[in-house]
């Protein structure tokens, strides 16, 4: 995991998160997957699985402009390579039982919750308003109850 403490401006500051980053013009998906880890941990990766796509949609306000991204969510076992420091936070090894302690996204205890239920390859869109998540959909039906 990596504690987003390093970088100004960030919208992830002081929150714990997965590896990951911009595509670069004519990259695959699991070609920047592959790239990015490799920058930001300094290992190579021998067996990524696609696990989840997740469309983040963000507001800063109600009335604010939506801002969408995509993540594609890979797992693996198989590595090899030195890991380095990272110039956009602190990289940890966490076990998989702490990480939910950890200071996370809301959605982020979702995907987390499918991965380890081992959930074929699915499709999550979480919807937030500043910091908080306001609806999240899993393979098209809503996972959060309506307020009225």
């Amino acid at each position: 995991m990596l504690h987003r403490i390093k970088k100004e401006h960030d919208i992830n500051k002081d929150k714990w998160i997965g590896i990951g980053g911009k595509m670069e013009y004519g990259e695959s998906v699991l070609e920047c997957m592959k790239r990015e880890c490799k920058e930001e941990t300094g290992l190579d990766w021998h067996d990524p699985t696609l696990k989840g796509i997740i469309t983040f949609n963000f507001r800063k306000d109600e009335k604010d402009d939506l801002f969408s991204e995509l993540m594609f969510l890979y797992t693996g076992h198989e590595y090899s390579g030195t890991l380095i420091e990272c110039d956009e936070g602190e990289l940890v090894w966490v076990e998989k039982e702490k990480i939910k302690d950890l200071p996370l996204w809301q959605g982020d205890h979702i995907f987390l919750d499918l991965m380890q239920k081992n959930i074929p390859v699915f499709d999550l869109r979480l919807d937030y308003i500043a910091d908080h998540l306001v609806s999240a959909f899993l393979n098209g039906n809503s996972l959060l109850e309506e307020k009225s």
